[in-house]
This record gives C-alpha cells, sequence and structure tokens, in this order.
C-alpha cells in the first residue's frame, strides 16, 4: 500500500510548489495569502531559517493553504513541524529514522531521491510519491524521463534549479505530478512586501499545466 496517497493528492493541487525561505515571520502570513490567492494552495517553508517554525504556525492560519515543513533532516526536525501546524513534510533525502518520525507522527512525507537505486528503496517502503533532488544538477528532465522508463509506478516533484524556462520541461513528463520552484517568492519582493507582484507570479505559475 503507497503511502504517499495524501502526499500525492498535495502535490496535485497546482503545477508548482512555491519553496520558500522566510527570514523574518510577519512575512508569513501576507506572502502564504499572495501565493493561494495566485492559484497555489501547496506551500513548502524550509526549516533553513530562525523563523521557519513561527512563520508554518502564521501559514496554517491561511484559509486554503496546505502548509508543509522542508529541509526535515532529522527526528526533532518532523516533531517540530508537526508542532508547528505543518500539514505535510519535505526532506532533500530519505534515512530510515527521519521516515520513521513521520510515521510516527502521522506526518505525510515527501522524501527525496536522486537515483534508481534510492528510489527503489523508498518504493519497497511504501513511497511512491517522491522528491526529484537537486534536479537540475541530477540532469534534469531527461535524467527523470529516463528514470521513470523502468519505474513508471513512482511519481515525482522535481526540485533544485526548476525556473519558468524548464518547468514545463519537467510538467510535460508522465511521472511528474508538480515542480518545486522558488522563483515565485523572489527575496526581493518579499523584503519590499509586493504581494500584489507575488500573487502574480504565482498566478502565472497555476497556468504551466495548461
Amino acid at each position: 500500500m503507497s503511502k504517499t496517497q495524501r502526499t500525492r493528492e498535495i502535490c496535485a493541487l497546482a503545477p508548482i510548489v512555491p519553496v520558500l525561505v522566510i527570514d523574518d515571520a510577519k512575512d508569513a502570513r501576507p506572502l502564504a495569502e499572495a501565493l493561494v490567492a495566485g492559484g497555489l494552495p501547496a506551500l513548502e517553508v524550509t526549516l533553513r531559517t530562525p523563523a521557519a517554525l513561527d512563520a508554518i504556525r502564521a501559514m496554517s492560519q491561511v484559509p486554503g493553504g496546505v502548509v508543509g515543513a522542508g529541509t526535515l533532516v532529522t527526528p526533532d526536525d518532523v516533531r517540530a513541524a508537526k508542532e508547528a501546524g505543518a500539514q505535510f513534510g519535505v526532506s532533500p533525502g530519505a534515512t530510515d529514522a527521519l521516515i520513521a518520525a513521520c510515521e510516527a507522527e502521522g506526518l505525510p512525507l515527501l522524501p527525496g531521491a536522486a537515483t534508481a537505486s534510492e528510489a527503489m528503496r523508498l518504493l519497497e517502503q511504501g513511497y511512491d510519491m517522491l522528491k526529484f533532488f537537486p534536479a537540475e544538477a541530477s540532469g534534469g528532465a531527461p535524467a527523470l524521463k529516463a528514470i521513470g522508463a523502468p519505474l513508471p509506478q513512482i511519481t515525482y516533484c522535481p526540485t533544485g534549479g526548476v525556473s519558468p524556462a524548464n518547468a514545463r520541461d519537467y510538467l510535460s513528463l508522465s511521472n511528474v505530478v508538480c515542480a518545486g520552484g522558488s522563483w515565485v517568492a523572489p527575496k526581493q519582493m518579499v523584503l519590499d512586501q509586493d504581494w500584489a507582484g507575488i500573487e502574480t507570479l504565482a498566478r502565472e505559475a497555476s497556468k504551466l499545466m495548461d
């Protein structure tokens, strides 16, 4: 049985999952509101800044949003993310301890894999919706297409180097559900509190599979 049905449902909400690095928690709610209004409801807040957990708490209050925690590396990360209100988790790779923690906390996980062997190992554990990371550095859309040929039962969210210039290359693949991208929330736009501009970028990204 797949352990990633809920993860796949979240990934299928929109073509792009914004990958967000938030430095100031006060920006979290208006940022989430802009992205959701633009048609990108699934949001990944990376645990790379001291403000990340507070940002997840704030974003989890935004109607229509589904907020997840990215850069999960340890079981402590998982517990903290769940406590903050994260509805799903994303990791750059996968370890048995991390998977066990997510299952214990009931946190749907999008685990990372860059090779066929990593993907097959996760499939053995019941995970068939994976993050292909780092996407561009691992060979980009051609590599992901090649991995998909012998492993058609696994689907992906490629992340890492995905941009407006190459997003459609990934999204056109039969084994891709969505892609992770940071361009929909540029740091300068967040600093300028240009929420209308971010909503416009989100709306454009939401139509990438049209």
